[in-house]
């Protein structure tokens, strides 16, 4: 039977169950969260990034998930340094030209700060002076971090990324480093 775990992926946490052995020890991996054999993660979510990772014990499945032709939307909510306006939710709407190409077009909206969102650890470095904004973002590709490329592209750079639903899976109320065993949907 295929199984999927959810699992909120803490800030600073690999997407992986080992490191390089340069690093070992020092950063923390799935393997410090995770005791489930035979589990591997569908897809990736940078160090930097936080939220739903999906991890399956089904190879065609974790396949499925992961693979880009299968363009399974991905939301994320983003917190943009600056006040972002129309004319960048727009071109966000609309695809970014990125130096890899243009992108597909995402899903946007500015949403007020999520109320229920657990501090960031450490936190975000903010400026007196600048103020930051939050969208809802949703994607069905998958280019190398490309959400904070696109929102730098359009001039409000990313502080926070926390994914929040794949597909049919969502975060829910997972908190960072709690995982949650599913059948498939």
């Amino acid at each position: 039977m295929s199984e999927i775990l959810l699992f909120n992926k803490p800030f600073n946490v690999l997407s992986q169950f080992t490191d390089e052995a340069q690093y070992r020890n020092q950063r923390q991996t799935l393997a410090d969260f995770i005791d489930y054999p035979g589990f591997y993660a569908a897809g990736r979510l940078d160090r930097d990034s936080e939220g739903l990772l999906l991890l399956t014990n089904d190879g065609e499945l974790q396949h499925q998930i992961a693979s880009p032709k299968n363009k399974w939307p991905k939301t994320y909510y983003v917190q943009v340094e600056g006040a972002i306006d129309q004319a960048a939710l727009q071109s966000l709407r609309q695809g970014v030209s990125l130096k890899d190409g243009l992108t597909l077009p995402a899903k946007v909206k500015k949403i007020p700060e999520p109320q229920w969102l657990w501090p960031r650890n450490p936190p975000i470095r903010e400026r007196k002076n600048i103020p930051t904004s939050w969208i809802q973002l949703t994607l069905t590709e998958g280019k190398n971090r490309q959400i904070r490329r696109m929102t730098a592209a359009v001039g409000f750079p990313t502080l926070r990324l926390i994914r929040i639903q794949i597909g049919d899976y969502q975060l829910g109320t997972l908190a960072p480093g709690e995982s949650l065993l599913t059948t498939k949907a």
